[in-house]
């Protein structure tokens, strides 16, 4: 079969990523508000089932690596796929909270195998030149997946488990393309048996991967109560009906989309200020839609800041990784990926915990003000002396 360019490696990474991010781990909100009635969880339950896929992307994306080794790409990205519609149909036919939260837990595994997979593949499939620019829109294609939720929440409405089945057909339909498309073989397009051994990750290197991780992590924390419990708060706080929150969930992945220029805007303002920008906008949309959650125009406009907001870190904790670590491209993004995910298992229980004691307006503003913090932290930090200048080519 002819190899895959560039353009098909994106478009097949972004629906795998579109699928195991988007539809498998952070739709789950959206539903929650109709979950919560029909299954009696209560908002510290939640908070800690909606935790459950942080939890588990964490010990997946550590086994991620030995996984592609010993099933090579095409396998393990099949394997990603396939546990995603496996925790879809849970999900749609969980009878209890119990396996509702088993449901999740396996979408989780599928997310956190997914991104090195693919990572790797790109690696495998794309001439060097090209692959930051596709690793960027990959990632971004979580807001596509995201954006698949509106048209469900409208069609289903309170149906929730007919939409996660029609969810588990689209990750059916990704695990059939992985197995197709995906190349055979284990070794590198490009390997060359000349080309010398790339040199170890200096300690400099490690310490730059170190500053991002942390911003990573808190990062991780404040972005949880938006994705947990923003559709709970604009139906429980401010009385919007749950179909509303489709076009929320539609506004966040259009503004995701703009996660695919991270690069573009780390080198034209640098990665201090671009950090600082994009958590500001993301806690100004958690701010937002505090200030009046009964506010539809509003809750919009704070949906898609959101999505810009957090789209644009991600991109930036992945390009930015790549660049400190540019002789281990496949090294470099797993530390900030695993400490996000840390912290949405740190901030979703929180996160629970705070609205069933102080309600949802006074926990997202906490919350902003959190992020804000972390944003004049992250300026100070990303302005240090430079790692090192490599820059993506």
């Amino acid at each position: 079969m002819k190899p895959l360019s560039p353009l098909g490696m994106a478009t097949l990474g972004g629906g795998v990523i579109a699928i195991t991010y988007g539809l498998a781990r952070f739709v789950f909100g959206l539903f929650l508000p109709e979950m919560r009635n029909e299954l009696t969880i209560t908002p510290t339950m939640a908070g800690v089932i909606g935790a459950l896929p942080f939890l588990s992307f964490v010990f997946a994306i550590l086994v991620a690596p030995w996984m592609t080794r010993r099933l090579g790409v095409r396998h393990a990205a099949l394997t990603a796929a396939s546990l995603a519609g496996v925790g879809l149909i849970t999900i749609a036919q969980a009878p209890t909270s119990m396996l509702l939260a088993v449901g999740v837990l396996i979408c989780g595994i599928s997310t956190g195998l997914s991104s090195p997979v693919m990572a790797e593949a790109v690696h495998r499939v794309v001439v060097p030149h090209l692959r930051g620019r596709v690793n960027a829109t990959i990632n971004a294609s979580t807001s596509l997946g995201i954006a698949l939720a509106m048209p469900a929440v409208l069609i289903w409405a309170e149906a929730w488990r007919s939409a996660y089945m029609g969810f588990a057909a689209l990750a059916a339909i990704g695990a059939l393309a992985t197995l197709v498309y995906l190349p055979r073989e284990d070794r590198p397009a490009t390997a060359s048996p000349s080309r010398p051994a790339p040199p170890p990750v200096s300690r400099m290197q490690w310490l730059g991967i170190g500053r991002l991780s942390s911003l990573a992590f808190a990062m991780g924390c404040v972005s949880a109560a938006y994705w947990v419990f923003a559709p709970d708060a604009v139906i429980t706080s401010g009385g919007l009906a749950s179909s509303q929150t489709a076009w929320m969930w539609l506004a966040v992945g259009i503004g995701g989309i703009a996660g695919g220029g991270a690069g573009d805007l780390i080198s034209r303002f640098g990665p201090a200020l671009s950090h600082a920008a994009g958590l500001t906008v993301m806690s100004a949309s958690i701010a937002l839609l505090a200030w009046d959650p009964g506010n539809f125009a509003l809750a919009l406009s704070s949906a898609a800041l959101f999505g810009v907001g957090y789209m644009t870190l991600t991109g930036f904790y992945l390009v930015r990784s790549i660049q400190i670590m540019e002789q281990a491209p496949s090294l470099g993004p797993v530390v900030p990926l695993l400490a996000t995910s840390i912290g949405q298992v740190a901030g979703s229980p929180l996160a629970g915990w705070l609205v069933g004691t102080e309600g949802h307006v006074t926990t997202f503003m906490l919350f902003a003000l959190v992020g804000l913090v972390v944003a004049g932290l992250g300026s100070w930090l990303l302005s240090e002396r430079p790692v090192v200048d490599w820059q993506i080519s």
